[in-house]
């Protein structure tokens, strides 16, 4: 591969074509640049300051509630303030930067699009160049899209308001190095949406918007906050003018939201239940912890007793500070077959009143047949009001550790056992295939759903738990199905479809990252080294 030096910081390791060059300018490039060299060292400090505190949890420990923060969680103080435009959030969808997805999600039933750089795509060097053309293109209005029949997708009239998601701390862009490392993945997406679109996006009356995945503690926000701040000073623009949603999707994160909140409190607007990286955190964390191994995934719904208490802190928190508090993914597929789309349409309904009723100003979807029935939910619940600020869940009992860490009732079977082998080796084969949002038996699966997949296997073995049946989950049963599952996968997908995937290099990754004897932190970083 033919490295090319665009800047004298940062190497690059692909010629410039043409979709690289209309990103990659000289302007936008010195800087990232200044990104990278002011930013990447605190990042790495970070990083390794969660290591630090996850081999104290592996040695014993759980995560509480910092006693030395208690002025910032008992002072009366407010966040900047949320725009106009976001006032109003009922319902999100998320989905990939892809060129189709993007122009659809915008037109759907919804308030917000959430456009993703991370758990649904595979962020191969091709899709991250030309996801940040096609936000460019439709923060311009320019975007469309011809599929092969010749049918055309445009921009309808008021789409939807656009978030970027950029990447985790932990994610690098590896086309890309810095004194001979890649450079932080969320420091290339953010510097390019933000250097190509602030000016046509405050030009609209709206801004530069972003979600912010997989924080831990509030030091990380509040680098957030530096990297923020930096940009609106080098831009000559307000303080405050980048405006931010970061996801509570982790178990460190949850004692620190009032602090988090505060780190970002010139440019935070909210936070949100990102209830499946949440639930793979809970699992992660917890890992050598045998009191708090996890049941089958389909057993672990909002209902369960450390979710619900997540939930309503996470409103109480917000609301007391003038933040909303966004729920969760539903990552149901709509059915063509009638009954079954009554009952996944119930589900979700159900799903969405409980977090209407809990106080959320809205919540997430993953496919534009769910828009209507959870708008109208929402719409029911709120009325003429924009959102439920006014919520404020101050008569609830305090929320304690103990609650967020109650371990989770319900069966470990081997039905659960093969699904989740089954629905990681696939979603494996499309991440490394460069297919980051998939839809598995019903649900659109992203790289959080797979984790928890794998992850619950992994520490079913390590803690030799037991299935309902009385079968020990070892590495050799583990092996066992792993075989037969790719027999029943292949038999489902037909040997052709099969034979030109690469499921076996898919289940290959599966057995390893399952068995080692460390917990894999993310799959994603595995795989990104089998995507060009």
């Amino acid at each position: 591969m033919t490295q090319q030096l665009i800047s004298a910081e940062l190497t690059f390791q692909r010629q410039p074509g043409q979709q690289e060059r209309e990103i990659l300018t000289d302007a936008a490039v010195d800087f990232l640049t200044e990104l990278v060299t002011r930013f990447t060292p605190k990042r790495n400090a970070l990083l390794a300051e969660r290591a630090k505190t996850q081999r104290k949890i592996d040695a014993g420990e759980l995560p509480d509630f910092i006693s030395e923060t208690t002025s910032i969680k008992n002072d009366d103080w407010q966040i900047r303030g949320i725009p106009r435009d976001l006032q109003n959030r009922r319902v999100e969808i998320t989905g990939p930067v892809e060129r189709k997805m993007v122009i659809n999600a915008l037109n759907a039933n919804v308030n917000v699009f959430m456009a993703d750089f991370e758990d649904s795509l595979a962020p191969s060097w091709d899709k991250v160049i030309a996801g940040q053309i096609n936000l460019r293109d439709a923060v311009n209005g320019t975007i469309s899209y011809s599929n092969e029949a010749g049918k055309i997708y445009q921009l309808k009239p008021n789409p939807a308001v656009l978030i970027c998601r950029v990447r985790g701390l932990h994610l690098p862009e590896k086309h890309v190095t810095w004194r001979g490392e890649p450079i932080p993945g969320s420091l290339f997406d953010f510097a390019l949406y933000f250097f190509h679109n602030v000016e046509a996006l405050l030009a609209k009356g709206s801004g530069p918007y972003f979600y912010l995945p997989k924080t831990q503690t509030y030091q990380e926000a509040a680098w957030w906050s530096e990297v923020f701040s930096y940009a609106e000073d080098r831009f000559d623009l307000p303080r405050g003018t980048i405006k931010a949603t970061l996801l509570i999707e982790t178990l460190p994160a949850v004692f620190q939201m009032d602090e988090i909140l505060w780190s970002l409190r010139d440019h935070i607007v909210g936070l949100n239940c990102g209830r499946w990286d949440y639930i793979f955190s809970y699992i992660k964390t917890l890992k050598n912890h045998p009191d708090r191994v996890l049941p089958d995934r389909q057993s672990v719904t909002m209902d369960q007793g450390f979710l619900d208490a997540y939930s309503r802190l996470l409103v109480r928190t917000c609301h007391r500070r003038g933040a909303f508090a966004m729920g969760g993914m539903a990552a149901f597929i709509p059915s063509k077959d009638a009954e079954r789309n009554e009952w996944v349409l119930n589900k979700v309904k159900a799903d969405k009143q409980r977090e209407a009723s809990n106080g959320h100003d809205g919540t997430w979807i993953a496919h534009p047949g769910l828009a209507d029935t959870v708008m109208a939910v929402f719409n029911q619940t709120l009325g003429d009001e924009l959102n439920q600020l006014h919520v404020t869940r101050e008569e609830d009992a305090a929320i304690t550790a103990e609650q967020l860490l109650a371990p989770c009732n319900g069966e470990r079977t081997e039905e659960g056992m093969r699904a989740n082998i089954r629905v990681a080796v696939q979603y494996i084969e499309a991440w490394i295939n460069g297919n980051g949002c998939v839809p598995i038996y019903g649900l659109m699966e992203d790289a959080a759903t797979a984790e928890i997949s794998r992850t619950s296997i992994w520490q079913w073995i390590r803690h030799g738990k037991t299935l309902q049946s009385g079968e020990v989950v070892t590495e050799a049963l583990f092996r066992k199905m792993l075989t037969e599952e790719m027999l029943v996968i292949r038999e489902e997908l037909g040997g052709q479809r099969f034979e030109q995937g690469r499921f076996e290099e898919a289940a290959a990754l599966m057995e390893r990252i399952t068995t080692e004897s460390e917990l894999v932190e993310f799959l994603t970083l595995p795989g990104y080294r089998l995507l060009p």
